[in-house]
């Protein structure tokens, strides 16, 4: 998801998709763990896509926009 994007949305619209994604985290880790993970960069992008919502959630609590 673009960050653009996520800098739209408002915070309990962040929540669910912080939501979705630890969700999608979880499934992509159990995949791992059984030997059935086809992409392995999923991963990389989901943890990626997480740090980059908590971030823009703690930036809306701020009150601040980074640039």
């Amino acid at each position: 998801m673009n960050v653009n994007e996520m800098k739209g949305k408002t915070t309990v619209e962040l929540r669910g998709e912080l939501t979705s994604l630890l969700q999608e985290q979880f499934n992509l880790r159990m995949q791992k763990g059984m030997g059935q993970m086809t992409n392995m960069n999923e991963l990389r992008r989901v943890r990626r896509d997480i740090a980059r919502v908590k971030t823009i959630m703690t930036e809306k609590s701020n009150g601040s926009s980074a640039a």
